[in-house]
């Protein structure tokens, strides 16, 4: 008994100071609520004088609101001189509105975003869909030209009088002012029909096809889909669920989608097949072959529709072939082909091909010679007839393409000294001559070009310099400046200059780069948990942007909570030449680690504060399978991870993603798979940290078998772990996201700096 008492009374004790310890260690509620301040909603506002909406005019004018902090500034410029003044005044035109419509505006938040000079006095805006004309000389507002409505699943044609749409997976026409409706296929069927938008990762109502430029030829397609393996996932309710089950090809598949090309002729309503075998598909810039309005990808009509240009894609991509077509008898001849060790791209998120009908000539880019560039072609015999423009720089994307005066105006990266994601716009002759750079600011540069090519906008920054806008004509002359953004208030508000770096790659020879974020109170003196932020790509990076932003994201606030946050642009991520693009082509498992780890041992020489021994790491869809894979493969160097929705073994994601990145999947004598380096389940013996996953049960995108192979794997290896589903979440996480951030910072405070965070700390919606 008296034994007993002892034993009592000593376990009390060792808790109430294991308490004490906990109470100590605690991280306060205000940490996380001065965190929270350097959010971008917080943030943002303090940036004033920004150009917001611009808009080249029907009258020789271009508008642009500007966001002055006494309230936004609606202004034009005249561009024949470039002379800049006011479009209207903010008050008149609230009062205009208010009587109008029968309600009070505030002059300091307008709800008119583009606007338009039609003449002299008379703006055409939109507003709740409708169109109105204001007249800036007795500030009347009338009604403008009703705008045929068109269906969200329609796709307008470029007379925007007739829109295309599927109907029982048929395709169909309608005419947008008499609501008539016109069937044009008539042997759709399910799993076999036409336009239609499923990739197996995304998919739409909308259809898929290429208008001709006078709106009386369709190019598209009857997609096969019969026979393709599906995906399925069930909801979570009270009940019954509710199954959802799609066409979903996976790496390895013996049957993948395949498309059978047509043209469709409005006039005739013929349907004119093309004539050679149905190709997969696949396109040369993404993982679709739709663009986001559901632009036929790698499609190009000659002006009068007689034409088509296509490329057609192999499975693994290391084929490009570019064909013309016949629209009236649908016959197909050879142009050119191109053929690469790993995988073609046409572009840097554009594609960069363009067919010249009338001049019989083809501009090609090419990563041949190890960098982006482009090559003129003769397209009556496929044969090169000179390259355009050549160096140890890349071509991103070809702006504009002026037959006339056979001039290209296009972006390109590393030409200039300096960091190699900066974008520069130039133009060079169709001979290679002429090469001119017509923005030289050192920065990163974002093009808008005006609708008829004769003046383009230029908005330029750094990570730390403010944007500045300039307008300019296309031989680069500038026009006028339009102005550089305020940032005295934000940097008034303690905002906390990003440090923009350069390291040594694992190959201690290539220049990497990225992007550090320091709590605003950093002492040298102190030490520092570092937190990894990780893209791994390969499509795009960790960084990618390195033009100005108030915020990115909740780097700053995980700053403030007291780490070091990194993000690296590895070697694997594209916008450079093709061996940094390649670099663990076939091995998706390698993500840039190498370079990340390397990048923070470099980093922690030059601030010393930076704790290498406690180091985490995080990501999002290929950054949930990046991060976990850098706290299994690398368990002596990453201590936390928290990965959501991760493409764990893309054995489980769509075909088309893993066959380019990764190749086609074999299957060795063993019953080992080419793909099995790359998966991260087989890896779960090595977790030694701690580790925390998230997904959605609703993820359409990756879905979450991907998470629960590694959770099973995991289990059998008896390895703790966390993890939270989201009911009913798809790849983002809607209304759950700000839980999920919370979460994640909790996960790290506790896992790194060894403190008790806030308890349910409420973390606005971000």
């Amino acid at each position: 008994m008296k034994s007993t008492n002892f034993i009592i009374h000593t376990c009390l004790a060792a808790l109430c100071v294991s308490s004490s310890l906990l109470a100590q260690n605690k991280m306060p509620f205000e940490t996380y609520e001065r965190a929270t301040k350097y959010l971008s909603k917080n943030m943002a506002p303090w940036v004033h004088d920004e150009i917001q909406y611009p808009s080249w005019g029907s009258n020789k004018t271009f508008s642009y609101a500007l966001s002055a902090k006494e309230g936004p500034q609606y202004m034009k410029v005249n561009l024949s001189n470039g002379k800049k003044s006011t479009a209207f005044d903010p008050q008149e035109m609230a009062s205009a509105l208010s009587e109008a419509l029968g309600k009070s505006m505030d002059p300091k938040n307008l709800p008119i975003r583009y606007f338009d000079f039609q003449d002299k006095n008379t703006i055409a805006f939109t507003l709740d869909g409708e169109n109105y004309l204001y007249n800036t000389k007795n500030t009347v507002i009338s009604e403008g030209e009703t705008t045929p409505k068109r269906n969200r699943d329609e796709y307008v044609a470029p007379n925007g009088k007739i829109a295309a749409f599927i109907d029982g997976h048929n395709l169909w026409i309608r005419n947008l002012e008499t609501n008539q409706k016109i069937q044009l296929t008539f042997d759709g069927e399910k799993d076999y029909g036409y336009a239609t938008n499923n990739a197996g990762w995304t998919k739409g109502d909308n259809p898929v096809l290429k208008w001709s430029p006078n709106s009386d030829k369709i190019a598209t397609f009857k997609q096969d889909a019969r026979n393709v393996g599906e995906m399925y996932l069930t909801s979570t309710n009270v009940g019954h669920p509710e199954l959802k089950a799609w066409k979903h090809p996976l790496p390895g598949d013996s049957i993948v989608f395949k498309l059978e090309r047509v043209i469709i002729d409005l006039n005739t309503k013929e349907i004119i097949p093309l004539k050679k075998e149905s190709d997969f598909q696949r396109s040369t810039i993404t993982d679709h072959v739709a663009g986001r309005n559901g632009e036929f990808y790698d499609n190009d009509w000659k002006e009068d529709g007689s034409q088509l240009a296509f490329v057609s894609s192999s499975r693994d991509h290391k084929v490009a072939h570019l064909q013309v077509a016949d629209a009236q008898n649908g016959e197909v001849r050879s142009v050119l082909k191109e053929v690469t060790k790993t995988y073609f791209e046409s572009g840097a998120r554009k594609i960069n091909w363009n067919v010249l009908f009338d001049s019989n000539e083809v501009i090609w880019f090419s990563e041949r010679d190890n960098w982006g560039h482009l090559y003129l072609y003769d397209l009556e015999t496929g044969k090169l007839k000179n390259r355009i423009t050549q160096g140890d720089w890349a071509v991103q994307q070809v702006l504009h393409v002026d037959e006339k005066n056979r001039k290209i105006y296009f972006t390109a990266a590393g030409k200039e000294s300096g960091n190699p994601y900066y974008h520069y716009l130039y133009s060079v002759d169709f001979d290679g001559g002429h090469l001119k750079l017509l923005t030289p600011e050192k920065a990163a540069h974002r093009i808008t070009l005006a609708p008829d090519n004769k003046t383009f906008l230029d908005q330029y920054s750094t990570v730390t310099t403010a944007p500045t806008w300039v307008l300019k004509k296309m031989n680069g002359k500038t026009l006028t400046t339009l102005g550089t953004a305020d940032i005295s208030e934000l940097k008034a508000n303690g905002w906390q200059e990003p440090v923009e770096f350069h390291v040594k790659a694992r190959d201690n020879e290539t220049d990497i780069y990225g992007i550090l974020f320091l709590p605003s109170d950093y002492d040298e003196t102190k030490s520092y948990p570092v937190l990894n932020y990780i893209y791994p790509g390969p499509q795009s990076g960790s960084v990618g942007n390195y033009g100005f932003l108030p915020a990115r994201r909740d780097r700053q606030s995980l700053a403030e909570l007291g780490f070091i946050v990194v993000g690296i642009d590895a070697m694997g991520t594209p916008g450079r030449s093709k061996s940094f693009h390649d670099a663990y082509y076939g091995n998706m498992g390698d993500n840039g680690l190498p370079d990340n780890i390397t990048a923070i041992k470099q980093l922690a020489g030059k601030y010393p504060a930076m704790d290498t021994t406690r180091v985490g790491i995080w990501g999002h869809s290929g950054g949930g399978f990046a991060s976990t894979d850098a706290l299994l493969r690398y368990p002596d160097f990453y201590d936390v991870a928290v990965s959501t929705s991760g493409n764990h073994d893309n054995r489980n994601y769509e075909a088309d993603w893993g066959e380019k990145w990764h190749g086609l999947l074999e299957t060795y004598p063993d019953g080992t798979t080419s793909y099995d380096k790359q998966a991260n389940q087989l890896l779960a013996e090595n977790l030694k940290g701690k580790l925390l996953l998230g997904h959605g049960t609703m993820d359409d995108n990756v879905p979450p078998s991907n998470t629960l192979l590694v959770v099973e794997a995991l289990i059998k290896a008896n390895k703790d772990f966390d993890l939270i589903l989201y009911p009913n979440k798809r790849h983002g996480y809607g209304d759950m996201t700000t839980y999920m951030t919370r979460k994640r910072w909790d996960y790290f405070v506790k896992n790194l700096k060894g403190m008790e965070p806030p308890k349910e700390f409420p973390l606005e919606k971000l």
